[in-house]
């Protein structure tokens, strides 16, 4: 019966650890929300984009920075990206009015890491032509999660600065220079240990710096390096914790538990029986 009692215990303590990782994975859906006003926990951001990368907007996770433009700009802002997490960018282009339009425009998103290479999308509607009567176009790009390191010939996401593009790919020539309106926003998913990775970068990937000592830039709340300037709100990781860990420990724990579990069933086996004293 005592056996009993143990092996159960041990079963209960290894699904209770193993439940501790077990949201991860389920949170890990194909979903890509298009339009970012969905996220009721968004705050204010910038008011106006940049015209190239040097000039980018940057705006956090969970801000909505919005823009207007003549048709045919290249619009830029920039947010950091945290080794663990999944970015996903929302964009919203409020079209000029209907009358005033020549035929249907195709507008796009791009997203461009700290070394601005391009990084594709997981999923998401990247591209999309809107007809001469609508009034929006709706886009949206899951990225990649960011690794804590990677091969120099590897294009995998790291952590740092990354940087949306949004333009006009296609339209009438007789619409460029109308006005429209755009709405960006950022929403992140931590992935943690599941594309967790040994090693981590020097700094992040933050354009003007190489290590975290180098390229000051004058902030409002004093003198700071480049990489801290372009920090998430609650700083850089290390990229040393995981909930790989947590896994880990699981592990070791049911492996002890096997290990106790098997001791108890076979002790005993094979010794002659206790005889008790004559008196």
């Amino acid at each position: 019966m005592r056996t009993v009692r143990t092996l159960a215990t041990a079963a209960l303590t290894g699904a209770a650890l193993l439940g501790l990782a077990a949201p991860a994975a389920l949170a890990d859906s194909p979903s890509a929300t298009a339009d970012p006003s969905a996220d009721t926990g968004s705050t204010a951001g910038p008011t106006e984009a940049g015209t190239t990368f040097r000039t980018a907007a940057r705006f956090l996770p969970g801000q909505q920075a919005t823009a207007q433009a003549a048709t045919g700009d290249y619009l830029y802002w920039v947010f950091p990206a945290d080794t663990g997490q999944r970015p996903t960018v929302n964009a919203t282009v409020t079209l000029p009015d209907a009358a005033l339009r020549h035929g249907s425009a195709t507008w796009r998103v791009d997203v461009y890491d700290g070394l601005r290479r391009r990084q594709p999308c997981m999923y998401g509607t990247q591209s999309r032509t809107a007809a001469k009567d609508a009034t929006t176009v709706e886009l949206a790009c899951v990225l990649r999660p960011v690794r804590a390191s990677a091969d120099a010939w590897a294009n995998d996401p790291l952590p740092g600065s990354y940087y949306v593009r949004l333009t006009v790919s296609t339209l009438p020539d007789d619409d460029l220079g109308q006005p429209f309106t755009a709405r960006i926003g950022v929403n992140t998913l931590d992935k943690g240990g599941a594309y967790a990775t040994d090693g981590s970068l020097a700094a992040p990937l933050v354009p003007g710096a190489t290590t975290a000592e180098l390229a000051e830039a004058e902030t409002d709340a004093g003198r700071k390096t480049a990489v801290e300037a372009a920090a998430p709100e609650d700083g850089w990781s290390s990229g040393w914790w995981s909930d790989r860990w947590l896994w880990t420990a699981a592990g070791g724990v049911l492996a002890a538990l096997a290990g106790i579990g098997g001791y108890v069933l076979t002790r005993g086996a094979g010794r002659p029986p206790r005889v008790p004293p004559t008196a």
